[in-house]
């Protein structure tokens, strides 16, 4: 009996402008995924977890070189700020010392952020980790004044922001703009968190065995092992481009004023900048609140650790149990209630119930995975560096002002009221901002929907007869295109992938 012929499938043809199709598209068009593996079914397949990310070779090197320039910057912060102290005596000049690292940032991120995309990626990060390490020798020369360590200090947070955009950019291109890019991203994350934790103890404990100035020398060494590790870890790639003729400050400018003007790139940026600018409230009034509530302090070690706790958690979940849409799905709800803990500070609560509120305010910190991919996904690739600078800059700056205002607030309020309000202010801003990025993805949705279907017009009138009559037979009888059609298996890959 002969075998029952089966139907030939139509060859899957080029899309406009070159671009093959989603389901033959492979890893020697797409480096992010493996070779040999189609982009669609690695797309459908689970989630492959923080092991995958490490698999790619050229991350292990960013991350290496994060762990070394983080190293530096912790000790250089704490390192300066004794050695200034030692020099003056003054509580108000070691203050200075360490607000130095957050001032600069809006200055350098927004005056320097055409760097990012203007020269290569590889080029800018060698480069501001080379400056870094010489900001660090000089500082250790007995004859640099004091004015000049805060200058100094203030040069190496002036080129954080710009290390900062342009590494995060060059995630994804190593990584892609999907989901390796949203773990990588987390992992960077919760290096920086760890830090926290340990590296002002490990600071402290650098201190107790050479002096401040020779603590600071070990900063410059890590700072070049972080270039070293990126010049030859990581391959050359081309600029992303920037203003042809235009000066570095211009570009910078009108790149901040092309991110800006972007109403959904826009709307995201701020959820990045205003839930940090309420949640440092109970961390910068730690020492006050203790006091206030008799404890000791050991106390405000815990209630300075139980954030970072919480926020290293949230990630590691997000990261290991969810999938990518999971991810996205947790974003609306997690952000509108990340702040709501807070309001339990209203009743003065005292540690064995302050520590779990600041844990619980930590862990939602998970809902920043999707919204990372959502960011990567809204900015232009020509911008990306120059947004994800404007992005890093913005943070660290609406921290240091959030610090200041509820400072300022606990001058004349009790401090257990401010760090409520804090969370119920803050609360407020967080839902008007997720109204504004709700609208803008149904807006997006639209333009995407309608872009689809004139692209699905266009195949369709370019396609030969035999390919049409091979779609009406896969969706005869089913109301539609079938189950092995170009259209559905076009759908559903964009349906995955795609917001």
């Amino acid at each position: 009996m002969p075998s029952p012929r089966r139907r030939s499938r139509p060859t899957p043809r080029l899309r406009r402008g070159g671009a093959p199709p989603a389901e033959v598209r492979t890893a020697a068009n797409d480096p992010a995924h493996p070779a040999g593996v189609p982009v669609a079914a690695a797309e459908s397949a689970p989630p492959a977890g923080y092991r995958a990310v490490f698999q790619v070779r050229e991350f292990r090197a960013v991350f290496a070189a994060h762990l070394m320039s983080l190293l530096g910057v912790v000790v250089c912060e704490i390192s300066l700020t004794v050695l200034v102290y030692d020099l003056t005596g003054s509580p108000l000049m070691s203050a200075l010392a360490f607000a130095a690292g957050f001032l600069p940032y809006l200055l350098g991120g927004t005056l320097l952020a055409g760097a990012a995309d203007r020269y290569p990626a590889r080029r800018v990060l060698v480069v501001c980790d080379l400056v870094c390490a010489a900001c660090a020798a000089l500082m250790v020369l007995p004859a640099t004044p004091v004015a000049g360590l805060l200058a100094l200090r203030c040069a190496v947070a002036a080129v954080s922001p710009v290390f900062n955009g342009t590494r995060i950019a060059t995630l994804a291109d190593i990584l892609g703009d999907g989901d390796l890019f949203v773990l990588g991203r987390s992992l960077l994350r919760i290096v920086s968190q760890s830090a926290l934790l340990v590296g002002f103890g490990a600071g402290g404990v650098l201190l107790a065995l050479m002096p401040a100035r020779a603590a600071i020398g070990t900063t410059a060494v890590t700072f070049l092992g972080s270039a070293a590790v990126l010049r030859l870890g990581t391959r050359r790639r081309p600029a992303r481009g920037g203003g042809a003729g235009a000066t570095l400050l211009r570009d910078s400018l009108l790149g901040a004023r092309a991110v800006f003007a972007h109403r959904r790139v826009r709307a995201l940026m701020l959820m990045f900048w205003v839930p940090p600018a309420f949640v440092v409230a109970p961390e910068a009034l730690a020492a006050p609140y203790a006091d206030r509530i008799g404890a000791g302090t050991a106390a405000v070690g815990l209630l300075m650790c139980a954030m970072p706790v919480g926020h290293i958690v949230g990630e590691v979940w997000a990261g290991s149990a969810l999938g990518p849409r999971g991810r996205e799905r947790i974003v609306v709800p997690v952000a509108a209630v990340c702040l709501l803990p807070l309001a339990v500070y209203s009743v003065r609560p005292g540690v064995p119930l302050a520590v779990p509120v600041l844990v619980l305010t930590g862990l939602a910190s998970a809902y920043t995975l999707g919204l990372d991919q959502w960011f990567v996904e809204a900015v232009p690739e020509e911008l990306r560096g120059r947004a994800m600078t404007v992005m890093t800059a913005g943070m660290m700056t609406v921290q240091g002002v959030g610090m200041a205002a509820a400072g300022l607030a606990a001058e004349f309020l009790p401090v257990h009221h401010v760090v409520a309000a804090f969370g119920i202010v803050g609360t407020g801003c967080v839902l008007v901002l997720l109204r504004e990025v709700r609208r803008t993805e149904v807006r997006r949705a639209e333009d995407r929907r309608a872009g689809d279907s004139l692209a699905e017009v266009l195949r369709t009138e370019d396609s030969p007869a035999e390919v049409r009559r091979t779609h009406a037979l896969d969706g005869a009888g089913k109301g539609g295109p079938g189950p092995n059609s170009t259209e559905a298996r076009d759908g559903d890959v964009h349906d995955m992938t795609g917001r």
